[in-house]
C-alpha cells in the first residue's frame, strides 16, 4: 500500500499543480494579448501588449486598491498573529474542561458560512458607523479569521516542551515575560501557516468588503477587478491584467514564508 501511495503522489501533486496554476495561465494569455486577437486562450501570444495593464491601473484606480488592500491585510494579519497567539498560550496549556468547551466552540465558530451573518453584522457594523470605515473592517475580518488562528496556534504550542516553562518559572518569569521570551520565539513555524493562509483570504476576501466597503476610494482588489464587469460589457484584457498583478504580492509573500510554512501546519494542525 505505502508503494502505491509513493507512486501515487507524484502524479496527483503534478495534477493538483495544474489545476491551480490553469486560471493563472489563462489569465496572462489573455492579459498580453490585444482585445482583436481572436486566438485561442491557451496560446500564449508571441507579442508583448501592455495596453491592458495601463487601463487595470488607470480607469480601475488599481493603485488605490492595492494600497487599500495592502492595509486591511497587514492590519488583519498583525491582529490574528498577537490576539491569536495569546488567546491559544492558556488554552494550549492549562488543561480543563472549560478550556476544552472553549476548543469546541472555536471549532463550532469555525463552521459557520460567511453569508449566514452579514445581515445582522451589517446592522451592527451601521449602528457603530463603521460602514466604510477600514477600522471597521479590520475588526469584521480579523474576527471572522480569529479561530482558525488560535486553533493553529494552540496545536503548535502544544508540541513545545512544557520544561522551558518550568525552567523559565524557576528563574523568575512571569507568565506574560514567559510568553514573549520563551514561547514567543518558537511560533515562526505556525506564524508563517497563518500569515499565508488568512493573508491570503483577506487579500483574496469579496465578500466583506463588498457590503462594508461601498465608496470608491475604499475599495479593494476583488472590488476593483469587479468594475470590469457589468450587465452590458466585460473587459476581459483589463480584468486578467489587474488578477494577474493581484497575485503577484501574495506569491512573493508565499516565496519568502515557504520554508517556514509546511512545519507549521504539520506540527501544529496535524500533532
Amino acid at each position: 500500500m505505502s508503494r502505491i501511495r509513493k507512486l501515487a503522489l507524484p502524479p496527483l501533486g503534478l495534477a493538483l499543480a495544474v489545476i491551480h496554476l490553469l486560471p493563472l495561465y489563462i489569465a496572462a494569455s489573455v492579459a498580453f494579448k490585444r482585445t482583436t486577437d481572436l486566438s485561442s486562450r491557451w496560446r500564449l501570444p508571441d507579442y508583448v501588449y501592455l495596453d491592458h495593464f495601463k487601463s487595470a491601473l488607470l480607469e480601475s484606480n488599481l493603485p488605490r486598491a492595492f494600497g487599500n488592500t495592502l492595509v486591511l491585510t497587514v492590519s488583519t494579519a498583525v491582529l490574528l498573529v498577537v490576539i491569536g497567539s495569546v488567546s491559544a498560550y492558556p488554552l494550549a496549556r492549562i488543561h480543563s474542561r472549560l478550556n476544552r468547551l472553549w476548543m469546541n466552540v472555536i471549532l463550532g465558530v469555525m463552521m459557520v458560512p460567511t453569508l449566514s451573518v452579514i445581515v445582522p453584522l451589517y446592522a451592527v457594523m451601521r449602528d457603530f458607523g463603521a460602514i466604510n470605515a477600514n477600522w471597521g473592517i479590520v475588526l469584521v475580518l480579523t474576527t471572522y479569521n480569529l479561530p482558525l488562528s488560535i486553533f493553529l496556534y494552540a496545536n503548535f504550542i502544544r508540541t513545545i516542551p512544557r520544561e522551558l516553562d518550568e525552567a523559565a518559572k524557576v528563574d523568575g518569569c512571569g507568565h506574560f515575560r514567559l510568553f514573549y521570551s520563551i514561547v514567543l520565539p518558537q511560533l515562526k513555524p505556525v506564524t508563517a501557516a497563518v500569515l499565508i493562509l488568512k493573508g491570503l483570504k483577506v487579500w483574496n476576501d469579496y465578500e466583506f468588503p463588498l457590503y462594508f466597503l461601498q465608496k470608491p476610494h475604499n475599495q479593494t482588489v476583488t472590488l476593483a477587478i469587479s468594475r470590469f464587469f457589468s450587465d452590458t460589457s466585460s473587459d476581459f484584457g483589463s480584468a486578467s491584467a489587474a488578477a494577474v498583478m493581484a497575485v503577484i504580492p501574495v506569491t512573493v509573500a508565499f516565496l519568502a514564508l515557504q520554508k517556514y510554512f509546511i512545519s507549521g501546519l504539520t506540527d501544529g494542525a496535524v500533532k
